[in-house]
């Protein structure tokens, strides 16, 4: 009996160390998966990064000069005249001055930062541009393309994805003729909507021009872009973007806007009254994007050759195609630009919807970069052109050069131009602009008289 219970004990203690062994195995084994998923979870954002160089090396006097500069500037021509949002100066890559005032909502303490998002505006133009070229130099479409190719029903000859990037295609701009031809603004217009009524009213649509003859300034080429990148690559423009660009670059507070995004920095006009969103809010590719100067300075960063794009693709974005009026200004493809006859050329983009301002410049030749936004309706942001002459032989005064905000009604304010550079603009003798401004105001003609009619007659 007792040789049964000490082979019994045996048996259990045999068992138990049994258990006990495979517990440590099974723990072992959960342990290194574990580790395992924690380095590919490591990893895997790792690949789809990007990783851009280094700033360059600044002489810390020079950027003490241009600290002083930009913010005398910041001080007279944007706080003093009620800005609400953020600016970013660089060079090489460094941030040489940063400055953010106001808020988020005007009626509660809500302080604009480095992390708060606010939307760009048509600075968005650029990151439609630059997602159609990146599919362009991937080999998925060709930019001569006319766009029947990829929607069938879409009747406009000589449209091609090329005049929709460099605003030569004709189209008249959704912003007007869809609400002028009895959309119901209860109803937001989504990028489908422009499409299906460009196809079904093609008839009834005014202002439609002839395609690649003249350059005009129309949101409705970058919300085709949109749908464009949608058909092209399989995944919403949305998803697109954050994958191509957002994400690889760590463009943590940027983002599209939908219905999703939860609260956003709302905008207001020059006197603080909030301005609602409205039946266009919906429509992306043209806008809607949100973002931060200072992911903005990484944008700017990653457009350098090597990063995302190869040489050819920049060079594309960066030519002039309008080239019927005298003068320096331009447009590329989804660039703005300004050519000087220095030989200075500044590649750009403005903002303006609802009370979003943005300003987003770039002097690649000097390695600056320029950015400024705002979501209270502020002209001086237009300005933010006049500390390019701190970096080089730029000069011209800032200029209001978007449309797109033309559903707001928004007073001239008194904000004064700065005086960084003391060189005049340039603009040629025969420049069409100045001949209109030259062109004598119409007065009322008085009552004749028999006196003025005895000398006319002579």
């Amino acid at each position: 009996m007792i040789s049964f219970f000490c082979s019994l004990y045996n048996t259990q203690k045999s068992i138990s160390r049994y258990k006990i062994a495979i517990t440590r195995y099974v723990i072992i084994f959960i342990s290194i998966v574990l580790v395992a998923c924690n380095i590919s979870s490591k990893q895997e954002p790792a690949d789809n990064q990007i990783e851009l160089p280094n700033p360059g090396l600044l002489n810390k006097k020079e950027a003490e000069r241009l600290r002083i500069a930009c913010e005398n500037w910041y001080l007279s021509v944007l706080k003093t005249n009620g800005f609400s949002g953020g600016i970013v100066v660089a060079k090489k890559g460094n941030i040489i001055f940063e400055a953010y005032n106001g808020s988020g909502q005007l009626d509660r303490p809500d302080p604009l930062n480095e992390s708060t998002s606010l939307h760009i505006a048509s600075v968005s133009k650029t990151f439609t541009a630059m997602a159609t070229l990146k599919l362009w130099q991937d080999g998925k479409l060709n930019i001569d393309d006319p766009l029947s190719k990829y929607f069938p029903l879409f009747n406009y000859p000589g449209v091609t994805i090329r005049t929709l990037l460099n605003h030569r295609s004709g189209l008249p701009n959704y912003v007007h003729f869809m609400e002028n031809m009895g959309w119901d603004k209860r109803i937001k217009i989504n990028n489908e909507d422009i499409l299906n009524f460009l196809i079904n009213k093609k008839k009834s649509i005014q202002n439609i021009g002839k395609p690649d003859k003249g350059f005009s300034y129309c949101n409705t080429n970058f919300a085709l872009l949109a749908l464009l990148i949608e058909n092209v690559s399989g995944k919403k423009y949305s998803d697109y973007l954050q994958e191509t660009f957002f994400t690889p670059l760590q463009m943590n507070h940027t983002f599209l806007y939908n219905k999703d995004s939860g609260n956003v920095t709302m905008s207001y006009d020059y006197k603080g009254k909030l301005i609602p969103f409205n039946f266009l809010d919906d429509v992306n590719g043209d806008k809607n994007i949100y973002s931060t100067p200072r992911d903005l300075l990484t944008w700017d960063r990653a457009l350098t050759e090597g990063n995302l794009f190869n040489k050819k693709t920049l060079e594309e974005a960066y030519t002039p195609y309008s080239n019927e009026k005298p003068g320096i200004r331009n447009y590329g493809l989804g660039w703005r630009m300004n050519n000087y006859p220095s030989g200075k050329k500044m590649i750009y983009h403005n903002g303006w919807w609802h009370g979003n301002n943005a300003a987003f410049i770039r002097l690649i030749q000097d390695s600056a970069t320029i950015i400024v936004l705002g979501n209270k309706y502020n002209r001086g942001v237009y300005h933010a052109k006049d500390l390019s002459s701190l970096f080089g032989s730029y000069f011209g005064a800032g200029e209001e050069d978007e449309l797109e905000a033309s559903f707001s009604t928004v007073p001239k304010s008194n904000t004064p131009v700065a005086k960084v550079s003391q060189k005049k603009r340039y603009t040629k003798k025969k420049n069409i602009t100045n001949k209109k401004r030259k062109a004598p105001i119409k007065k009322i003609a008085p009552k004749k008289t028999k006196k003025s009619n005895k000398k006319k007659s002579k």
